[in-house]
């Protein structure tokens, strides 16, 4: 049995679907079983990490688990729900592990290069007896997403960072990467950094995305001092805030377009375009056939 943490989310989601059409017994993981979509044969279960008992019912008989966390740095003393996790795992005798992280983990001495420091040792730890994979993707393509809400109410979009180049990858093809690394030998002890296949910016993508939908999108470039402001409205820690603002105007890591992907995929990795003509309907565009 494989168990899929973060089942509904935009990686979690598209890997419980490859799994289970390879005939893989899958487990879901989802704080709302009961609304989640899931393919026939998949089982849905409730967990929370915050909740140490749903998780030792969610890990009850896996072989092999996705672990993957939502909790935003600063929102707790560490990445409570990784460590969580990866007690959960260890308890019940996961034997492979692969484990959703972020670009440059633990590189740096920030407060997010100390959180996914911490989280990934919880994973990586000599003492847990499993294979583990850790996957460091940069930007997600499906990050457009949060413009839907403004593409239903006219065509311009309020874009932070807006000329700040990034080579988005595709949460499909993630999954499939995740998906070999849990059902094939090989990748043991493997650390994958992955990106897409072009470097575009905000702007670039709108414009791509324009074109998927056949509208002429306008991009409202917000000021380095607008996005600050909006993470603060938000609930970001101050020390959150201060480093993303170092890590997106003082650097172009996450810019470079890297093989990884290509090389483990076995094909060219996904391009914007095609996740944005798979994703059409998010903006209202018509069902991709």
């Amino acid at each position: 049995m494989i168990l899929v943490t973060g089942a509904t989310g935009h990686v979690g989601g598209e890997l419980v679907r490859r799994l289970a059409d390879a005939g893989r017994p899958v487990r879901a993981m989802t704080r709302r079983p009961a609304r989640a979509r899931l393919p026939e044969g998949v089982e849905a279960v409730y967990g929370d990490a915050d909740d140490p008992a749903s998780l030792a019912a969610a890990f009850a008989g896996v072989s092999g688990a996705f672990l993957m966390s939502a909790q935003a740095v600063g929102t707790a003393p560490g990445p409570t729900h990784d460590l969580a996790l990866a007690q959960a795992a260890a308890r019940a005798g996961v034997r492979r592990l692969v484990k959703l992280s972020v670009l440059d983990a633990g590189a740096g001495t920030d407060v997010i290069a100390r959180w996914h420091a911490e989280a990934e040792s919880a994973v990586t730890d000599p003492s847990r007896n499993w294979a583990w994979t850790l996957l460091r993707p940069g930007r997600f393509m499906s990050n457009a997403l949060q413009w839907a809400g403004q593409l239903r109410t006219g065509d311009e979009v309020a874009v932070p960072f807006a000329d700040r180049p990034a080579a988005s990858v595709d949460p499909a093809d993630l999954a499939d990467i995740a998906a070999q690394a849990l059902t094939a030998d090989g990748h043991a002890g493997a650390t994958y950094e992955l990106s897409g296949p072009q470097s575009l910016t905000p702007v670039e993508e709108l414009s791509v995305l324009g074109e998927v939908l056949g509208r002429a999108l306008r991009a409202n470039a917000l000021p380095p001092q607008a996005a600050r402001a909006g993470m603060e409205r938000y609930g970001f820690p101050a020390e959150v805030v201060d480093a993303i603002m170092r890590r997106t105007l003082e650097s172009d890591r996450g810019a470079e377009v890297l093989p990884t992907a290509e090389k483990l995929l076995g094909r060219p990795a996904r391009t914007f375009a095609q996740w944005a003509r798979a994703h059409t309907e998010a903006f209202g565009g018509a069902t991709p056939s």
